[in-house]
Order: C-alpha cells, then sequence, then structure tokens
C-alpha cells in the first residue's frame, strides 16, 4: 500500500529541528494540517531503522509518533505483518497497544523502502509488574475472536528477521506442526544442517505433538483460537511513565492456543521468565485440560522461541513418543506435513528471510535489540 503524498499536507508540514529528512511520502500520512516539528532517531533494530517524529496538528495539540522504516521486498512483508499485527491487536484492546497508523512506500526509488507508522509511548526502562501484565494479556485473551474461526493470521507475520506460517487451520496441534516445522526448516537454510535435532523435531511432529496437543481436542474438548502477541519477551512489553499502563509492541500476532502466548516465559534469559509473570497470568485464566499436562505443553511452546532446547525436545520425545527409546534418532520422518511444507522439506519460497550472518544456529526469538519505544529521553 502506497502512498502519493499530497501537496497541501506537505504545504503545512515543514521540519523546523532535528537530524532527520521526512519522506513525502511519511508527510502524506499524517493529518492534513499537521506541523512536524522534529525527525529524531530514536531506539535502535536489528533490522530496520527508527525515529521519533514530533507533531502539532492544525489546532495546535502535540501528538507524537514512532517511525520504523526497512528496505526489500523482505522488509516490506515485515512492515506489512506488523501493522495488520498491530492493527488487529488495538481493534481487540485498544488501551493495550500503541495506535496504529499506517504502512507504505517512501517516494525513494532505490533501494525501495517502507515505513510503519504508530502512535509513540513514553515507556519506563524497568520491568512491568507482574500482575498488570498478566491481567492485561488475558483480557487480550478472552476478547479476541477469530475472524475464521481457525489458527492462524490473514497475512505472514515475522518473529523478528524471521517469516511464520500463518496459513488458517482448523486444527491447533496442525497448525503448530506446521509453525515449528517452519521455524526449523528456516535453520538449516540459513545456518545448514543439524541431524540430531532433525531426528528430534522429526519424533516431536510425528509423535509428541500428536499425543500432547492432540488431548485438548480429544474427548469432547476444544481450544479457542485467541489473539496473542507471538514474541511477548520484556524487550517488547512495557509502562507508560505518564499513567502507567501496560503497553506492548513491535508484534508478530496470530491466533493460537492462549497458552502458546507465555512459552517465550520459560526461556531463561529473557527477564520475564520470573514465576510471577507465568503466576500472575494464570491466575486470570482457566489452564486448558488436561490441567496436568500444562507444564509439559510450556515447554513445548517454548523451544519455538528456543529451537536449541534440545534437552527439552529429548525429555518430550521420552515422555511421550509411543516407541520412546534413548536415542532419539530412530525417529524419522515428517508424515503429510513433509509434503506440504515441499518435498525437500523447503519452506515455500515465500517465506524465505534473508540470510544472517554469523556461526551460531537461528534462535526464533531474535534476541538481538529490537526497534524499541522503551526509554524516552
Amino acid at each position: 500500500m502506497a502512498y502519493q503524498p499530497s501537496q497541501s499536507v506537505i504545504e503545512t508540514a515543514t521540519a523546523t529541528r532535528g537530524n532527520l529528512p521526512l519522506d513525502d511520502a511519511i508527510i502524506a500520512a499524517l493529518p492534513s494540517g499537521t506541523k512536524v516539528l522534529s525527525v529524531e532517531r530514536f531506539g535502535s533494530s536489528a533490522w530496520s531503522a527508527t525515529a521519533r517524529i514530533e507533531t502539532k496538528t492544525f489546532d495546535g495539540s502535540a501528538v507524537v509518533y514512532f517511525l520504523k522504516c526497512t528496505t526489500g521486498e523482505s522488509g516490506k512483508a515485515k512492515l506489512e505483518g506488523e501493522f495488520h499485527a498491530m492493527s488487529e491487536l488495538y481493534k481487540t484492546t485498544p488501551a493495550l497497544v500503541p495506535k496504529p497508523h499506517t504502512w507504505g512506500k517512501l517516494t525513494t526509488p532505490f533501494p525501495p523502502t517502507y515505513f510503519f507508522l504508530c502512535g509513540f509511548v513514553y515507556i519506563s526502562d524497568k520491568l512491568p509488574d507482574p500482575a498488570a501484565v498478566g491481567a492485561r494479556l488475558a483480557e487480550l485473551h478472552r476478547k479476541s475472536v477469530s475472524p475464521t474461526g481457525k489458527f492462524g493470521f490473514h497475512v505472514p507475520t515475522y518473529d523478528g528477521k524471521l517469516p511464520q506460517i500463518m496459513e488458517w487451520d482448523s486444527s491447533w496441534p496442525r497448525f503448530f506442526s506446521k509453525l515449528i516445522l517452519g521455524v526449523f526448516r528456516l535453520d538449516v537454510e540459513i545456518n545448514g544442517p543439524w541431524k540430531e535435532l532433525e531426528d528430534v523435531i522429526n519424533a516431536v511432529v510425528d509423535q509428541v505433538v500428536p499425543r500432547l496437543l492432540g488431548a485438548l481436542e480429544s474427548e469432547g474438548r476444544t481450544v479457542k483460537p485467541c489473539l496473542i502477541h507471538g514474541d511477548l519477551w520484556e524487550g517488547n512489553i512495557g509502562t507508560d511513565i505518564k499513567a502507567g499502563n501496560i503497553f506492548i509492541f513491535d508484534a508478530c500476532a496470530y491466533y493460537a492456543h492462549n497458552e502458546m502466548e507465555i512459552g517465550i516465559w520459560r526461556v531463561e534469559h529473557h527477564s520475564v521468565s520470573a514465576p510471577a509473570y507465568r503466576r500472575e497470568y494464570l491466575r486470570q485464566v482457566e489452564i486448558s485440560q488436561p490441567v496436568e499436562e500444562f507444564d509439559d505443553r510450556n515447554r513445548l511452546y517454548s523451544t519455538k522461541t528456543k529451537l536449541m532446547a534440545y534437552e527439552d525436545l529429548i525429555f518430550l520425545v521420552k515422555k511421550y513418543a509411543r516407541d520412546s527409546v534413548d536415542d532419539p534418532r530412530e525417529f524419522s520422518g515428517l508424515g503429510g506435513l513433509q509434503s506440504e511444507l515441499g518435498q525437500n522439506g523447503a519452506v515455500d519460497s515465500q517465506y524465505h528471510p534473508q540470510k544472517v550472518d554469523g556461526p551460531e544456529h537461528m534462535n526464533s526469538d531474535n534476541s538481538q535489540a529490537k526497534a524499541s519505544q522503551s526509554k524516552p529521553y
């Protein structure tokens, strides 16, 4: 979705201070009569340029925007996904996310550059209150309604640099299997094969998921597709320093089992792995049946964020695989999901990411610094 500059808006929007020029397409996306006061670099990101735009409306009101820009077709897909993810969250719980305004293409012809514009929130650099996070997150999950009644999302969303397979599916175990296989195939594509991990992933998809997640849909049970943020580590949660409200941002949202949201909170290098965060959230929601398998589901969901959690995968294979043995390499095969992702196991080309530097295996959490609104000037 590209925006053509409106001459009447441009005439009333002139930068008076700041260290960045503002493209005509962004100016055109601002409300008519807006005067731009400053455009300054703000925050840091592993894959985009970010800035804060201070403006004054036609009636003199001050409005501040957060701007994110990136280049190329993959950049376009990332920002399109983020705009739709944030818009879906805002539609469901508008007090929980900065208001997304628009996304589009800059007028600069080369390299092709795209932007995402949303409201700016002055965020404290302190960790958010677990009780407040739990209550607001539970509200989001309760209120959300999948437009199709299925799991997935209407456009691909990106977990950091990495695309997620989002095609709608009525089965949560099947959707999760395709999601985790997509993450694994991207890891192979970027970093090369790792036979031991491949064998364990195959066993998880073929045997653990049907047993552990299949139980959620057996004996008359159903799983509600809930809208989740998708990457809710502490860098994407903050507290408004003015009103004390909880905000979440940098979303890669989709409709999922609500417990999927807090899988990332099991990953030890995140501050939100503190037990208080899970405890406060679980006070607000009813744990899915079978309740006694919640911790194992949480362990499984955490592996999407930290695919290198080899020991967790081994634990689940030994506990839930029908023919569990000490050597997980005896498990093989991807069943019908192999053909869905391609005969050679590759993810369809629309999901291919840009190559990343470094010898380490990919972590879908993308723990490098993201575009941040966490520290006000």
